[in-house]
């Protein structure tokens, strides 16, 4: 049986979460000693680098003491409500991530919320206790309040804390006594989120998130629910409204380090990548050939705001830029929606001209941002 710890890490923004994870990749020893691997390596695409924060949720895997811990990194921001709700479907834990200084913020509380009514099982981890006025106390009980608030379950509130600064690679049970390294937080993790369930029984999968490859094209992303799921195998896929088709999984690859390594079988609790499968969406179910047992479809926040997008009909239109014909903004936004789940688009009633929603201003401005580029 493999050792697996599947954990999703929540934080507001800028509370240092992707610096951690960088910390904990290095600690996976997962670069070679001379392979520069640079800052802020899962925040990948310019918009995150430049905004510094995380908009698409990443999946990288690291190997601690003969444990595989999958690291799931989440949104911090409601606006990407989308985002977050499918990730945490992955996990059986959460690393709650809180600035000492600042302690638990409103989009933290967002997040919170949802892990704790999955019944994930949290881990806090106070950040940056090396900064002056931080006050780590204050904060562990400012934590334990916003749970008890949000209904956390006995078991959930008797959370384990840790203390350190990720800047500096150190990570203590007591913020008093500084160590070298990081691994008290991986111990803890090891010991304190539960291992999934392995579950018997015909192959079950829900698609969570969606990955595109050039080459064989879109790539269903879950965690194997039940069962095991093999390279070549007949499968069927179950829709959200019921509907039924059959396919079969061209490939099977898992997470390792922040790239994907091909295999031939995966069995229930790790997160793999299937390669093949036609025409899913997330929410859909990969079931067996023969009798096919759907799971709940993920639900999804509506989106709270519209805009209209339309061709550039100004006097300096066609000037600067290729895409500039109406094609190019449907297929364009088309694309969008194979992955960006919280998104709305219908057609106006006006030739060349959209109706997008989304979750909110930052929703739609980062859209608007990608498609500038």
């Amino acid at each position: 049986m493999q050792n697996i710890r599947n954990i999703a890490i929540i934080a507001h923004v800028d509370h240092g979460k992707t610096t951690l994870v960088d910390k904990m990749l290095l600690a996976g020893n997962l670069f070679r000693s001379n392979q520069n691997s640079g800052e802020l390596i899962l925040d990948n695409n310019d918009l995150e680098r430049e905004r510094g924060i995380t908009i698409l949720s990443k999946n990288v895997s690291i190997n601690y003491n003969g444990t595989k811990i999958n690291i799931i990194d989440t949104p911090g921001h409601s606006d990407f409500g989308g985002e977050v709700e499918r990730v945490l479907n992955m996990a059986d834990g959460c690393i709650l991530l809180v600035d000492a200084f600042e302690g638990p913020m409103p989009q933290t509380r967002f997040v919170l919320q949802k892990a704790l009514e999955i019944g994930l099982k949290p881990i806090v981890v106070v950040n940056k206790v090396d900064k002056p006025n931080c006050r780590p106390e204050e904060v562990y009980e400012m934590v334990f309040d916003l749970m008890f608030s949000l209904n956390a379950t006995e078991d959930q509130l008797d959370f384990p804390v840790i203390y350190g600064s990720a800047k500096n690679n150190w990570m203590s049970t007591d913020w008093q006594q500084q160590t070298d390294s990081i691994t008290p937080l991986l111990d803890c993790i090891v010991e304190n989120i539960p291992a999934p369930q392995q579950l018997e029984g015909t192959p079950q999968m829900l698609i969570t998130s969606l990955d595109y490859s050039s080459y064989t094209g879109r790539i269903a992303v879950g965690r194997v629910h039940r069962g095991t799921l093999k390279e070549g195998m007949n499968i069927t896929l179950v829709k959200r409204n019921g509907d039924m088709f059959k396919s079969k999984i061209k490939e099977l690859h898992v997470f390792e380090g922040l790239g994907r390594v091909k295999t031939n079988e995966v069995s229930s609790g790790d997160i793999c990548a299937l390669v093949g499968i036609d025409g899913f969406e997330i929410g859909d179910t990969v079931c067996d050939f023969e009798s096919p047992e759907a799971l709940p479809p993920i639900a999804i926040d509506e989106p709270t705001m519209s805009m209209l997008f339309a061709i550039n009909d100004s006097p300096f239109f066609g000037k600067d830029g290729k895409f500039v014909t109406s094609r190019h903004i449907h297929d364009r936004l088309m694309k969008e929606l194979d992955k960006n789940l919280a998104l709305r688009i219908r057609k106006s009633e006006e030739d060349g001209k959209w109706i997008v929603s989304g979750r909110g201003v930052l929703h739609l401005s980062v859209l608007i941002e990608t498609m500038r580029r």
